[in-house]
């Protein structure tokens, strides 16, 4: 519609099969992760290549479909040599505790954070989890619903391991920090037991936010 009213429209797609499927008037698939279709942060030399080349699909007249394929990888995907993940104690909340100052060094080391989704203090996060994988539906405001309340608390996990890792030395690659996560931590296996709780739930909320949000499709078993 927006076509046949004379704006030129060109998506980034993340998912190729999906933009096949779609048939939007013009796609550039790019290899980045998901919810990064420009690469990286603090990368803006690739992502104004990605740019460039997205906008160089408008000049094109081969449509009415074009999907096209932008083929150089991110840096995220190339293993930074000198990262060592952090050394965590057993089980969740040690982990918890343990992480914390690192998170915190992140937060001085770029001046930002994407966690507080949830609303919920990280030091609350055993307990409230805990309580799921009992067979509970605690709720938290602001949110109205056990499954809300669930999706940003792990949302806010994910978020705040992600950042400490980042916390001293070289920067590792988005693969590196994924693999950690998803293998080597305490919250990793949390997230995974969660979501197989979800999905044995009878809560039909609960079952839709634990299969689409909990784990990436790559790091489930």
């Amino acid at each position: 519609m927006l076509e046949e009213r004379g704006f030129a429209t060109v998506a980034l797609a993340s998912v190729r099969a999906q933009a096949e499927k779609t048939r939007p008037p013009r796609a550039l698939w790019t290899t980045s992760q998901m919810g990064r279709p420009l690469g990286e942060p603090n990368d803006p030399a690739f992502q104004r290549r990605v740019i460039l080349a997205a906008l160089a699909l408008l000049e094109r007249t081969d449509g009415p479909v074009i999907l096209a394929d932008f083929t150089e990888d991110p840096a995220g995907w190339r293993d930074s040599p000198g990262w060592v993940p952090p050394v965590l104690p057993d089980g969740f909340a040690a982990e918890i505790t343990a992480i914390l100052p690192l998170w915190h060094q992140a937060q001085t080391r770029y001046g930002r954070t994407s966690v507080g989704l949830s609303f919920l203090a990280p030091e609350a996060w055993p307990g409230f989890t805990a309580g799921f994988l009992a067979g509970a539906l605690p709720v938290t405001a602001p949110f109205e619903t056990a499954a809300l309340s669930l999706r940003f608390v792990c949302d806010d996990i994910k978020a705040l391991y992600g950042e400490a890792a980042q916390a001293v030395g070289a920067a590792p690659s988005a693969r590196q920090v994924d693999a950690w996560f998803w293998r080597q931590t305490e919250a990793g296996r949390l997230l995974l037991a969660l979501r197989d709780t979800a999905m044995a739930s009878e809560n039909n909320a609960l079952k839709t936010v634990g299969g689409r949000f909990f784990v990436p499709v790559p790091w489930l078993p």
